[in-house]
């Protein structure tokens, strides 16, 4: 069996006509790691997961995404796991970190979709959850954009965590400095609250 499988024929496809019906362009390649966090950023409206989902869908990623349990409990509940839905209990958020991370080491290729703002509206922080799972899994991460004014979607090359924090975090307010989501006011500050103690720096804008 293919250690790392791609997406199908008929989600390749559908992702190509969604992205050329609306005018959108895709930028990325293939992962060549089997396993990573995908940030989701800017999250601002409901159309971010429509077009995040189309872009990685025509680069052929397969990705997953936690939702609420109660949405797979249901009669079309087959539909959220086709489109790569892993049921969460919110009600144990204590142990959210630990389970992922399991199951990371349980599958042979899983790409996880997270927006770290957690909303649409805007908040002066990240959940910090993308991070820990990352590095509890051992796992890289990659950065999934949306770019609306470029009408541009896609996917960066991977980044391991140096497990410096800050470090970390600098280059990823680098990376999506320049990338401006629906509302752009109501893009949520790129900061975790483990930096709270932490006077942040102006990010490096990135040459590329």
């Amino acid at each position: 069996m293919s250690q790392h499988p791609r997406n199908s024929w008929l989600a390749q496809t559908l992702g190509r006509l969604v992205l050329k019906i609306t005018g959108w362009k895709v930028s990325g390649v293939l992962p060549v790691e089997p396993r990573s966090v995908i940030i989701a950023a800017p999250h601002t409206s409901n159309w971010d997961f429509v077009f995040l989902i189309a872009a990685t869908s025509a680069l052929g990623v397969r990705i997953h995404w936690l939702g609420k349990d109660s949405l797979f409990n249901h009669p079309l509940g087959f539909i959220m796991h086709w489109l790569g839905g892993i049921p969460v209990n919110r009600s144990k958020r204590t142990r959210l970190v630990s389970q992922i991370a399991e199951r990371f080491q349980s599958q042979v290729s899983l790409h996880l979709v997270i927006p770290p703002a957690g909303t649409r509206a805007h908040t002066d922080r990240w959940r910090s959850g993308f991070y820990h799972i990352a590095q509890s899994a051992k796992v890289p991460v990659i950065f999934g954009f949306l770019d609306y004014p470029k009408k541009l979607a896609g996917i960066s090359e991977a980044m391991p965590l140096s497990g410096r924090l800050q470090e970390d975090m600098d280059r990823i307010r680098a990376f999506y400095a320049d990338k401006v989501g629906k509302f752009p006011a109501l893009s949520s500050t790129i900061r975790l609250e483990e930096e709270s103690d932490v006077t942040p720096t102006a990010p490096p804008k990135d040459p590329s």
